[in-house]
């Protein structure tokens, strides 16, 4: 798989995403620190929005073959400015989050990741399991074996 690091504001469901990609049980736990594992490397939401530590983002994305940027589909704002994925020397994707909630407003996260730069975007709601397929086939390598693939060859 290619590894991805997922870059947004606390509570854009970074965590919730790596539970769903890994094929884990959601639960909720507040990241403190960046946790590196073997194909995704989840930031703390505080990094993306404190100055300081923004540079720390930086030096992480040397880690990944790919940049997630994470909108909430219910956030009111976003922090990603206009035009900003050529500043990554590596492909960057949007995933619009938390797309099932009553107050949802898909389109407009996906606008806001189109202005900051993103070409590819995915819509999921990790905690019902939507669009985690569509994204990890997107992630996949050759000789990759996903889970349900698995089972079509057994």
């Amino acid at each position: 798989m290619k590894k991805i690091v997922l870059i947004g504001r606390s509570e854009a469901g970074k965590t919730t995403l790596t539970q769903a990609l890994k094929g884990e049980k959601i639960e909720y736990h507040k990241t403190q620190y960046v946790n590196n594992f073997d194909v995704i490397i989840d930031t703390p939401g505080e990094y993306a929005q404190t100055a300081g530590l923004g540079h720390a983002l930086a030096l992480y994305t040397y880690e990944a073959d790919i940049v997630g940027l994470l909108v909430s589909a219910t956030e009111p704002y976003c922090l990603f400015p206009p035009c900003c994925t050529p500043m990554a020397n590596r492909e960057v994707i949007g995933i619009v989050t938390k797309v099932d909630r009553k107050e949802a407003n898909p389109e407009q996260a996906k606008r806001w990741l189109e202005l900051a730069g993103c070409k590819k975007i995915f819509f999921v709601n990790s905690k019902g399991n939507e669009g985690i397929a569509e994204l990890l086939e997107y992630l996949k390598e050759e000789g990759d074996v996903l889970p349900w693939e698995n089972e079509k060859n057994q």
